[in-house]
């Protein structure tokens, strides 16, 4: 019964692309999750997180699936994409041509998207 319900899934064309689709970002993220970030100290990486068992960090670190430990490049998730963010809305206070090209954008994000409108 289970495998009539998974072969019909992959039968259908766009949820078998979903789900690859799906697939492959797993991949790709679990890949970045090996993936060091450049100019950090392994060796006083793991010194630190040795002597930190049994912290709040070390269970922080298990929902990564290490990645923090490793410190690797995905570790940071969407922190730099948040910071990026503010400092850009930040940047379009001090130079009126940056609040420009922002505002050109989203009027042709919004011609491209009609239906969000």
């Amino acid at each position: 019964m289970i495998w009539n319900t998974i072969q019909n899934i992959f039968r259908i064309e766009e949820l078998r692309q979903r789900i690859y689709f799906t697939l492959a970002i797993l991949f790709v993220f679990r890949l970045g999750a090996h993936i060091p970030t450049p100019g950090i100290d392994g060796v006083a990486l793991t010194a630190f997180f040795e002597a930190q068992q049994g912290s709040i960090l070390r269970f922080f670190d298990m929902f990564t699936g290490g990645a923090l430990a490793r410190l690797t490049v995905f570790a940071l998730g969407v922190m730099p994409y948040i910071s990026a963010s503010i400092i850009m809305q930040l940047l379009t206070v001090v130079f009126p041509r940056l609040a420009f090209h922002q505002e050109v954008a989203h009027k042709f994000f919004l011609h491209r998207n009609p239906e969000l409108i």
